[in-house]
């Protein structure tokens, strides 16, 4: 190739001949297998028994526009299926978030927290079907206190509140996140020590325009129902900026950042949150895709942080072998790479085509000290459990 065809090559632009030869080939159907050669390291178990503090083995039954409109349960997988996973991978403890309220609260921890003590530790959620009703902000309050009585170890938050609620519930503007109706729950949970797992956003990506320059632009054009960008979403920095000011009226709460505090593509954002708010934490779940492109970064962030992030990764694992259900499993072995090696360019899930970008990652390689913290210590003091 001469430089005239080289800068041309270059630049895009091919000759009448070249265009001749080119072979239609739809993007989702592209697969391109690395031809790096690049050390492969298989870390089945965790080093340290681990405590994945986001995982969802519990469901509401019915939900309209996003908003759960009943307390009743469905469960994706039995604890027969989980805990064959779990022992295989050394999974100590798994956090059902999405525990529910009421009858629906206490049908899940006896399911899964009462029958298998210390394996399983559920979470309860707002009662969001009854915001418009007066008197909730003292409803709401009161329903905490009868679920850490029931067993209830935390609050979830669903990003439903921010970019679901609305005003008559389904109608009507969206609720602020730092609506003031919701402090007196904020302060119930820094009573009753209950830790506040918040999601309040989606990935960067999800609020632009679904176009040619947006790296998602896969996955919302699969989903489109996904996207964020316009009508009269808020967005992510307005989100995130609510979301501080409940952190910062409500210090003696203590908040978990799910999805590495929802900005995991701008790590001095987090950092800077983290910063300015000691009762502020973060997971990892679902972003060891953002995290794992930018593993300098990821480092430095793990070991200024290490005391204030926790193992989570927005999964269901189960013992049956179709790739759908057995996909938790095998998530748990990339996080695991991801957290324990240094190795390079691999995949930040088990799929054909990556979920949420085309893109690889490299492992971080945390020490033994701060792989401890992350993966069972940061989460158990928060819980008021024993460390492992």
């Amino acid at each position: 190739m001469n430089r005239r065809q080289w800068l041309a090559a270059s630049a895009g632009v091919l000759s009448a001949a070249a265009q001749s030869k080119r072979q239609p080939l739809d993007i989702g159907d592209y697969q391109p297998r690395s031809m790096l050669h690049a050390r492969e390291t298989k870390v089945e178990r965790a080093r340290h028994p681990v405590i994945d503090i986001h995982t969802h083995l519990s469901f509401a039954a019915k939900s309209e526009k996003g908003v759960p409109m009943t307390d009743s349960r469905r469960y994706p997988a039995p604890p027969a299926e989980l805990l064959p996973v779990m022992d295989r991978r050394n999974l100590r403890t798994m956090v059902n978030v999405t525990g529910g309220y009421g009858a629906g609260l206490r049908d899940a921890i006896a399911r899964l927290d009462k029958a298998h003590p210390g394996r399983f530790l559920t979470f309860t959620e707002p009662m969001w079907s009854r915001t418009a009703e007066a008197g909730y902000p003292k409803a709401q309050a009161d329903e905490l206190e009868r679920a850490r009585k029931d067993g209830a170890h935390g609050l979830k938050i669903l990003k439903t509140l921010g970019l679901y609620l609305r005003e008559h519930v389904t109608s009507g503007p969206l609720v602020k996140i730092d609506d003031r109706r919701f402090d007196p729950m904020w302060e119930a949970c820094g009573a009753l020590k209950m830790p506040v797992a918040i999601h309040i956003s989606d990935p960067a990506a999800f609020f632009l325009a679904t176009d040619r320059y947006n790296e998602r632009f896969e996955e919302l054009n699969n989903h489109p129902d996904w996207s964020f960008h316009g009508a009269d979403f808020p967005s992510n920095e307005e989100l995130i900026a609510a979301r501080n000011r409940v952190l910062a009226r409500h210090p003696r709460t203590q908040f978990i950042g799910l999805h590495v505090g929802n900005f995991a593509e701008n790590l001095d954002d987090v950092a800077a949150a983290l910063d300015r708010y000691p009762n502020f934490h973060v997971e990892i779940g679902a972003r060891i895709g953002e995290l794992g492109r930018q593993p300098r970064a990821s480092r430095r962030f793990f070991d200024r942080y290490q005391d204030r992030i926790l193992f989570g990764t927005d999964a269901v694992p189960n013992g049956r072998e179709t790739p759908q259900q057995v996909f938790g499993d095998l998530l748990y072995q990339i996080y695991f790479r991801f957290l324990e090696t240094e190795d390079e360019y691999f995949d930040y899930a088990p799929a054909a085509v990556p979920p949420q970008g085309r893109w690889r990652i490299y492992g971080i390689g945390l020490s033994d000290g701060i792989l401890r913290k992350v993966y069972n210590a940061n989460a158990a003091r928060l819980l008021g459990v024993a460390p492992m």
